[in-house]
């Protein structure tokens, strides 16, 4: 078990790093924008695309980093002062009642929704937009492969703490 939690723990990490990346090109091309428009009164639709396009890959690639790290959005109310094979339990149910769901819901619509946009090669309504955005919509099943990575190695640790035993037994 703790090849697997090690396995998919590195994977999410990993595409985490790189999406992470992304965030150079996106303050870059904010300043430009910003530049751009307010100095020299000039608005680029392509720009603003590009903005959004880097926006999309740092948030879903960095979502399973920042799940396998712990460092997810949570109620803590209980679960901070929970012991940990009650937290265990928590992260347990948690993720076979909300992630689990939330994913497959996720990949049910998404799938044929992506695929219509490559069927087409879709690209933006704009005229001057960006001609990637059957690439932007992938970014969407990136998002929930890289999530539940994370969660099979998130759910796997949860399980180990459940049992009583330390997580990197």
């Amino acid at each position: 078990m703790s090849f697997v939690i090690s396995i998919a723990s590195r994977i999410a990490i990993w595409s985490g790093k790189l999406a992470a990346l992304a965030i150079i090109p996106l303050l870059l091309l904010v300043f430009a924008n910003a530049v751009l428009r307010y100095v020299f009164g000039y608005g680029s639709v392509w720009l603003y695309e590009a903005v959004l396009y880097c926006f999309v890959i740092v948030m879903a690639g960095v979502a399973g980093w920042t799940m396998v790290r712990d460092e997810h959005v949570r109620v803590d109310i209980l679960y901070a002062a929970a012991r940990p094979r009650r937290q265990g339990l928590i992260d347990v149910l948690g993720c076979l009642l909300l992630l689990v769901p939330f994913l497959w819901v996720m990949w049910d619509r998404t799938l044929p929704y992506v695929g219509r946009a490559w069927a087409i090669g879709e690209r933006s309504m704009e005229i001057s937009g960006l001609p990637f955005l059957w690439l932007l919509k992938t970014m969407m099943l990136v998002f929930i492969a890289l999530l539940a990575i994370a969660g099979l190695a998130f759910f796997l640790r949860a399980v180990v703490r459940l049992s009583g035993r330390h997580p990197s037994e």
